[in-house]
């Protein structure tokens, strides 16, 4: 089995905000676009266009509608990929080393090379973050864009996850959530970041932002115009049509 690093220089993650996600899938296109074509190759596809499609996808959302005790319905769009957990299950139960979490910055990778398709990573992980891709026999997760973020012929602004650099609404942050200082841990310390599954014991180094309560009466756009009265033709049509029984 594979050991875990007893410490990791940095922690790089995501910080998701379920306040200011839409559910647009820009996250999920963007991120099966790119690993089209970077890290690992092809993301296989079968029968994309048919009755029964299916594929590897590294990033995924889903939607939920709530009742709080407190407000009216709402929906949550909740995104879900590889949270590169510091105590990593996936990584342990590797029998051929194949699944690592490295030193330099946390993030857990598959050396596809190594990996037998045996999917017991796939079993471990309580997130359903791993897939196998039945093309390549391997599994396959998000790997935070390790080709991306690295990558010094990319303009500097680009050296994020396609997911974050994506997302039209800035609902993902990425960063090194192992430095206090750094603006998504204190994004994290101000709205209250949270573990998804925090039971689990598994300390995922992704975090998400819980939507803020909708329970504050909402004033209408349209309010500063109530009181407006109408003059001249549209004033003496409002008074006619006033008197139509």
């Amino acid at each position: 089995m594979t050991c875990l690093p007893g410490k990791t220089d940095r922690a790089l993650g995501l910080v998701i905000d379920l306040d200011t996600c839409v559910g647009c899938h820009a996250c999920v296109t963007a991120c099966k676009g790119w690993n089209d074509q970077g890290y690992g190759a092809a993301l296989s596809d079968q029968d994309p266009y048919g009755a029964d499609a299916s594929g590897t996808f590294l990033n995924r959302v889903h939607s939920y509608q709530l009742t709080p005790d407190y407000a009216a319905p709402q929906i949550v769009n909740f995104p879900r990929s590889c949270l590169h957990c510091a105590d990593a299950p996936c990584v342990t139960v590797c029998p051929t080393g194949a699944s690592y979490k490295r030193v330099e910055d946390g993030i857990v990778l598959v050396n596809e090379a190594a990996c037998i398709g045996c999917g017991l990573c796939a079993w471990a992980c309580p997130y359903g973050a791993r897939e196998l891709d039945q093309a390549a026999g391997v599994m396959k997760k998000c790997t935070l864009c390790v080709d991306r973020i690295y990558n010094e012929t990319l303009p500097e602004e680009d050296r994020e996850p396609a997911c974050v650099r994506t997302c039209p609404t800035g609902a993902r942050h990425f960063g090194d959530l192992a430095d206090p200082d750094s603006a998504v841990s204190k994004l994290v310390a101000e709205r209250g970041g949270y573990d998804l599954m925090p039971e689990q014991a598994t300390r995922p180094t992704n975090k998400y932002l819980p939507p803020r309560r909708k329970d504050a009466p909402q004033r209408s756009l349209l309010e500063p115009l109530l009181d407006v009265q109408a003059t001249g033709l549209a004033g003496w049509l409002d008074r006619l049509l006033g008197k139509l029984p």
